[in-house]
């Protein structure tokens, strides 16, 4: 279903500005690297989820049967909220794992 290749220039397009310092720190990333970067952290995953059955509703599928509707516009807001929301608590998380990386430099 993820038809996006493994190359950052092929995913962004021609973006090579040489004033461009985060491309081009992207653009030197071995494929490994890029391929860890993408991939979704569980505990991430997890806040994501219980966010998006907290705006949903949440009852247990065995004891009710539930559809949702909605407009397509409606929809893309939800997925860019989502998405949003995804990269701030990433952002997070990684800013957690630094505060810790110093905090135990500085012991």
């Amino acid at each position: 279903m993820n038809n996006l290749s493994g190359n950052p220039s092929e995913r962004f397009g021609d973006q090579s500005n040489s004033s461009n310092l985060l491309w081009q720190y992207v653009q030197s990333m071995n494929p490994e690297t890029v391929a860890q970067l993408s991939k979704p952290d569980p505990e991430v995953a997890q806040i994501m989820e219980q966010n998006l059955r907290g705006m949903l509703g949440h009852l247990p599928p065995e004891h009710f049967s539930m559809a949702i509707t909605t407009s397509k516009e409606n929809l893309g807001q939800l997925l860019a909220s989502a998405m949003m929301s995804g990269y701030f608590l990433n952002q997070a998380k990684q800013r957690m794992e630094l505060d810790k990386s110093l905090h135990s430099l500085h012991e």
